[in-house]
């Protein structure tokens, strides 16, 4: 299994290890995984071409990394103004999203499964403070997926780079601004050495969902036992993933604070108004663009979300507003 990530990296190469280990564990050894980090055996954005070209049997990657090979795919990474990771696993698992990944992916031979979800991403990283929309006209900005194109709109000249090359790409005026994930993983590549501007949240990448990808043929090979082991291992690593990320970023933001003086802070309304109305005109663009298929994905995908927010807006919105409004209860 090929993965776009650095060897060991903490929540995503991490995460890789764990769900090899799962399947490997749970087959008793009949099915054996073995990972390889990013550049060990191809580039990081070249996992899932090494699975289709038959170079390697499985991969851990982002599927909106390879949204040139047909826009659908960035739908089953994440959304400007979409699902959340729990949302998101629904939509795959008890609305279409399944099987509308499976009719994508079948013309390039692959069956995929979320693997982890990073949670809601942060927007990234500013050597400048932005005050305005004026001030994102002209930045260098490192960012992926549908989310580049909206700030594209913007002005931003957007750069598109694997997550190992961010900080020097930072610290040495390649580009004015990055996104990565969030607090764990941007601690750990260091990104608050270069840049003390920390904006959240981002709007582009409400959740992250990360796929296992194993080539049709192997997939299909296999029998109904082990079928079952990946897709169990596959959903039991989301769950871990979307735990794990939770815990980590809130000691990870805490440290980036106190320890390091971060200033975090949400954009300025006036900007998050003009990233909606770039958003709004990039989707319907895209969506209008786009053939059957994505036509479908698209209604598919944000159809759910209208659903699941009219129930969130009486049920986990109002709490979270009347939780932070309650008592501390410090300790």
């Amino acid at each position: 299994m090929v993965t776009s990530w650095p060897k060991n990296f903490p929540g995503l190469g991490t995460a890789a290890e764990r769900i090899a280990e799962y399947i490997t564990t749970a087959s008793g050894g009949r099915l054996t995984v073995k990972v390889y980090a990013a550049g060990e055996l191809v580039p990081a954005f070249g996992a899932f071409d090494a699975v289709q070209q038959g170079a390697a049997e499985a991969f851990h990657s982002a599927a909106y990394y390879y949204g040139g090979k047909h826009p659908g795919f960035h739908f089953f990474t994440t959304a400007p103004y979409g699902l959340y990771a729990a949302e998101q696993y629904a939509w795959w698992t008890f609305g279409e999203g399944e099987k509308l990944q499976d009719e994508l992916y079948a013309g390039f031979g692959v069956k995929a499964f979320p693997a982890v979800n990073t949670c809601a991403q942060a927007c990234g990283w500013f050597a400048k403070e932005i005050n305005s929309p004026d001030d994102l006209k002209g930045l260098k900005f490192r960012t992926a997926g549908l989310n580049a194109e909206i700030f594209r709109q913007l002005g931003c000249n957007v750069v598109q780079l694997p997550g190992g090359d961010i900080f020097q790409a930072l610290q040495s005026g390649t580009v004015d601004a990055a996104d990565w994930v969030g607090p764990w993983n941007d601690l750990a590549f260091g990104l608050h050495r270069v840049a003390k501007n920390y904006y959240t949240p981002g709007i582009g990448e409400p959740s992250a969902t990360i796929e296992m990808g194993i080539g049709r043929k192997h997939w299909d090979a296999l029998p109904d036992d082990l079928k079952a082991i990946v897709r169990q291992a596959s959903a039991a690593c989301y769950q871990d993933g979307v735990a794990e990320f939770i815990t980590r970023n809130s000691a990870a933001l805490n440290t980036l604070i106190n320890e390091h003086g971060v200033k975090v802070a949400p954009f300025p309304d006036s900007v998050y108004s003009a990233l909606g109305q770039a958003a709004e005109s990039s989707m319907n663009d895209l969506r209008n663009n786009g053939d059957d298929l994505l036509k479908r994905i698209w209604a598919s995908y944000y159809g759910f979300r209208n659903n699941a927010m009219a129930w969130g807006q009486h049920a986990e919105q109002p709490y979270l507003n009347v939780r932070a409004a309650g008592p501390k209860f410090s300790v």
